[in-house]
């Protein structure tokens, strides 16, 4: 398995996500104000006054996910993963004061959390039906990392979804796009990898998501960003389908990670999570590599995500 390309999906994620922290909730209008070009360099700040390059819930969430596959032994990832991310809401975490609350939390990521911590139990604690934001589909990545099983790999991916984010349209989703993720770390060329996951969503029942993905196959960032117009449902507020849609128009752009993912970025509204979840593909495709160093050298978890891509790379040969 490529090293470099398992580093570059979780890099990926936590460098779209410090690039959008800062024109989070901006409309597309202010962002051109602001940024002409686009916001090209990280630089915190924005609506909770991030550091540069500090975690936001897209990528501390994914570490979540992720330090529940490099734990050794059986335990059920979706539980441990449910831990870790009760670890986060509840304060023991980096970087934060312990006890603290984090500086943002998605309302449905509140609540199935909150239900997690009062059950005990990670497959029953999700919102449901008709909560269909993009809280799952960010932090979705590290299992299309972990598993090269198919069937396993679709499984927990949307039981993860499901500790928070149980409507099937986040289930599937994370599912589709992982396959995608997962086509992408071998190799196959993007056009491929989409096919993977439009099927995968076929398979699964979900018409919403299969559809989706086949409008973010017509989609072109660079045109985009001319007016802001993405006809998107919920204008990339926060649907977990808009996300997918952005994410998949990212991975067959063919100009390299940081041009796509700031065109991406520059659309605004939930500008960092459509960052993080366009940058985790993107940084399947292209590897750690291609992500600019002044950008990497900043992430709170560059060496941490660094040292778990070789865990995971070494864990795949072996397997």
């Amino acid at each position: 398995m490529n090293t470099d390309r398992l580093a570059g999906a979780l890099l990926g994620v936590h460098a779209g996500d410090a690039l959008g922290a800062t024109v989070e909730f901006s409309p597309w209008s202010a962002i051109r104000a602001s940024y002409p070009d686009g916001p090209r360099e990280i630089v915190g700040g924005g609506a909770f006054g991030w550091p540069p390059g500090h975690a936001t819930d897209d990528t501390d969430l994914t570490r979540a996910v992720l330090l529940a596959y490099l734990e050794s032994g059986d335990e059920d990832v979706v539980r441990s993963s449910a831990r870790h991310m009760l670890d986060w809401l509840e304060g023991r975490w980096p970087g934060r004061a312990q006890g603290s609350n984090p500086r943002d939390v998605g309302r449905a990521t509140l609540t199935g959390l909150r239900r997690f911590a009062a059950s005990g139990d990670p497959y029953t604690s999700g919102c449901g039906q008709g909560q269909a934001g993009n809280g799952s589909l960010m932090r979705c990545i590290p299992t299309a990392l972990a598993v090269p099983d198919r069937e396993r790999r679709i499984s927990e991916s949307m039981q993860i979804s499901g500790i928070t984010h149980s409507d099937t349209r986040c289930t599937v989703a994370c599912a589709a796009y992982n396959e995608m993720a997962a086509a992408l770390l071998e190799g196959q060329p993007p056009a491929e990898a989409v096919a993977i996951g439009q099927t995968t969503a076929q398979e699964l029942g979900s018409k919403p998501v299969a559809d989706a993905i086949g409008y973010g196959s017509q989609l072109k960032p660079a045109m985009l960003v001319l007016t802001g117009q993405t006809f998107l449902e919920d204008d990339a507020a926060g649907y977990v389908l808009d996300s997918l849609s952005l994410a998949v128009a990212a991975v067959l752009d063919e100009r390299p990670f940081p041009d796509v993912v700031v065109d991406i970025v520059r659309l605004g509204n939930d500008a960092d999570t459509n960052g993080a979840i366009a940058g985790g593909l993107l940084g399947a495709r292209d590897g750690a590599a291609a992500i600019p160093p002044r950008w990497v050298s900043l992430l709170q978890f560059e060496e941490e995500f660094h040292a778990a891509a070789t865990v995971l790379a070494v864990r795949r040969s072996a397997a």
